[in-house]
């Protein structure tokens, strides 16, 4: 039975029914999410199957992601959307069986990427531009902790010692509203202003110093170069103040690392109410100069 806050005709466009996807990867194997010719990647896995098996009547759509991981990039709380024809009289309506599709999708991805959850997506929902925030983690092993073999795919092991208490106090400084132009690698037409809502360091059970980066966006790189920004604090190379100035010149400087992918995770995506979906993507959609 449909949830009672589950609209009965999902929205899409042009008359075609939306289907939001749950899923996580280990990114280890694949050249990024898009699509690329002659590469494996996550969506390129994911449209051969949706395309032999589609939710809906028809050809699909191509698939939109929340956040379009880098090569070597895990994520364990990503969301996609794609819009299908519909099925006349299916249930839900429009739509064939989403958990039984489900576990056909799983039979035949392989065991790096796995599918959690499809469903009916409700009115306004955009994958890529109704989020309210993203959240990803960075795992670093530095000499205090334990570089554990079994972690070696998403664990950065660190050759110095870092201070996590230093590396806070720098990053608190970047929390905000502000131009990341920095940290980011520009790409035609596209806005590097960004909110970074969240921005901390913790050591887990086994030492690792874990970063937690939360922001509304990321541009290209940036949570890498922020970790790498870091790193150098920590270890003693650059003074707290540092990454903080360099935010405020606006221009990458070579100085600043943009550290490996495979310690890097999307962790999760959140959404707003059902009621403000549809407000939330088109507030994103628009293009945002620097805050004052």
């Amino acid at each position: 039975m449909r949830p009672p806050d589950e609209p009965a005709h999902p929205a899409g466009e042009g008359g075609l029914v939306r289907v939001r996807i749950d899923l996580s990867y280990e990114g280890t194997e694949f050249a990024g999410w898009a699509r690329q010719p002659g590469q494996r990647t996550v969506q390129g896995v994911l449209e051969d199957v949706v395309r032999r098996h589609p939710p809906g009547a028809g050809e699909p759509g191509s698939l939109v992601v929340a956040g379009r991981t880098d090569a070597g990039v895990h994520a364990r709380g990503q969301v996609a959307h794609l819009d299908v024809p519909p099925v006349p009289g299916a249930d839900p309506p429009a739509l064939v069986d989403l958990d039984r599709l489900r576990g056909r999708w799983n039979r035949m991805l392989a065991s790096d990427v796995r599918v959690h959850r499809l469903s009916a997506a409700p009115d306004g929902f955009d994958a890529r531009f109704s989020p309210l925030c993203r959240r990803y983690t960075y795992r670093v092993a530095d000499p205090l902790a334990l570089a554990d073999p079994m972690r070696r795919r998403d664990t950065l092991w660190y050759p110095r010692e870092l201070d996590v208490e230093a590396m806070n106090r720098a990053a608190a400084a970047l929390l905000g509203e502000r131009d990341f132009a920095a940290f980011c690698r520009r790409r035609e037409g596209a806005t590097t202003v960004r909110a970074l809502l969240a921005l901390h360091w913790a050591r887990d059970a086994d030492g690792v110093a874990v970063a937690t980066v939360e922001a509304d966006a990321f541009c290209h790189t940036m949570v890498r170069s922020l970790v790498g920004a870091l790193l150098a604090v920590g270890d003693g190379r650059r003074e707290e103040a540092w990454p903080g100035h360099v935010q405020a010149g606006l221009t990458r400087v070579p100085d600043v690392h943009v550290v490996a992918p495979h310690g890097l995770c999307l962790d999760e995506v959140t959404y707003p109410g059902i009621d403000g979906l549809a407000a939330r993507a088109a507030e994103t959609r628009r293009v945002r100069g620097v805050a004052t």
